[in-house]
Order: C-alpha cells, then sequence, then structure tokens
C-alpha cells in the first residue's frame, strides 16, 4: 500500500479489485452514524449487510418500509416482507411499515441523508444516468431514482467503472439520458473510489491500481476537487 499525502490517496497496490461484497463493505464504512438511507435496486441493496448493528443507521425503502435490515437467507425469508427489488429482506426492531405515497414523500420532501444508486454514467461534476441507456431495445425503469437523487441530502454510486465493452462508465459528460444534474458526491467502483463536485472528480482511494494507471484510462481529469 502507498499513500500520496498531498492529495490524501490511499493505493492499495498488494491486492486486486474490489469484489461487489467488498464494495457493498466500504460504502457501508462511509455511511454516517444515524443516518436515514435508501438503498437502490440491484447491487446498493447488498451493502445492508455491512452496517454494523451499533451503527445507528435506519434503512428505508421505496415500497414502504423504514427499519429493514439485511437480506434474507434461509428460514428468515418472508415473501410478503421483500425492499423495492422484491428482494426477501428482515426487519430490525422498531421497523414500520407505511403507503407508497408517504414513502415518496419521505424521499421527494429532503428526509433521506444518504441513497446508494447503481448507474449507467455518472459525470465528473456529479450528473447522473441510470434509468435508461438510450438504446431502442432497452427497457426504461426509472422507478423512484429521479426522486431519491434530487431529495436525498448525499447521493452515493455503486458501480463497475467500465462497461462490458471497455468504455468508462465515469465521463466527463453524460451520454445516457439524465435522471438528475449535480445531484452524485461519491462514486464507488471495483477500481477506485471518487469524489465528484462542481469542480471535477478527485481519487480518494485505489485497489489494485495506480491513479496514474486509472488516468490513462478515464477521460476525466483527476485532479484535485475543491471542497
Amino acid at each position: 500500500m502507498t499513500v500520496d499525502a498531498a492529495d490524501h490517496v490511499t493505493e492499495h497496490l498488494d491486492r486486486g479489485p474490489l469484489t461487489r461484497d467488498e464494495m457493498a463493505a466500504t460504502v457501508a464504512r462511509d455511511i454516517p452514524d444515524g443516518s436515514f438511507v435508501n438503498l437502490g435496486i440491484g447491487q446498493p441493496t447488498t451493502v445492508a449487510n455491512h452496517l454494523s448493528p451499533g451503527s445507528g443507521v435506519i434503512l428505508h425503502t421505496e415500497n414502504g418500509m423504514l427499519g429493514m435490515g439485511p437480506l434474507a437467507v434461509g428460514d428468515e425469508i418472508d415473501h410478503d416482507l421483500v425492499n423495492a427489488g422484491k428482494i426477501p429482506v428482515t426487519e430490525l426492531p422498531g421497523a414500520s411499515y407505511f403507503h407508497h405515497a408517504d414513502s415518496f414523500a419521505m424521499m421527494r420532501g429532503g428526509h433521506l441523508d444518504v441513497c446508494v444508486l447503481g448507474a449507467f454514467q455518472v459525470s465528473e461534476h456529479g450528473d447522473l444516468a441510470n434509468w435508461h441507456t438510450g438504446a431502442p431495445d432497452a427497457i426504461p425503469a426509472v422507478g423512484g431514482a429521479m426522486d431519491l437523487a434530487i431529495g436525498a441530502k448525499d447521493v452515493f454510486v455503486m458501480m463497475s467503472l467500465f462497461a462490458k465493452d471497455g468504455t468508462p462508465k465515469l465521463v466527463p459528460t453524460c451520454t445516457y439520458p439524465l435522471t438528475g444534474l449535480a445531484c452524485v458526491s461519491r462514486v464507488y467502483t471495483e477500481h477506485a473510489t471518487f469524489l465528484v463536485g462542481p469542480t471535477g472528480a478527485r481519487v480518494v482511494e485505489t485497489f489494485g491500481t495506480t491513479v496514474e494507471e486509472l488516468a490513462g484510462r478515464l477521460d476525466v481529469d483527476l485532479g484535485r476537487l475543491t471542497t
């Protein structure tokens, strides 16, 4: 492991890229204690499995539940108790249930501290594209993503850094239909964690690669981000 003290970048060079489970653990580590959090459909749901029981984090799911626990397994599975992605989940003591409309009022009303979403693309300035690739045969699925993107106080994205064809998903400007403008603050990938914002992108931590190597594969300037 090497550390660039000037830019506060930690380069983990004694290992390879993160697994999806390790990515989820990295996201969970950065969620402030006591936060109200929504986990988006797909990879983000696995973050629930890595939250410390003593963290005080309360999970919200848009289909009407507060106090969601880790994903259900084995005898825990109750098919009437699912998250927004229809994945069986557990409930924690004090969990509550409410109408879908009330759930969206929480999302739109600024009551969530953090949401964790997947993405097709994120721009270096924090624009988000995660509901449609624009392809003629693609099925658009915006769900509650727009509500979360504008309603949550902090938006984290958890995604692979490169698409199947090798093209970067962290880009100068999104080319897919936008979900929200300047809404993302952090991007978690298997190769690195980034901060994004008005002045661009900055690397916080890398896994199995260096900042210089990443800069050669991305079209964004990985300079300093003013916070």
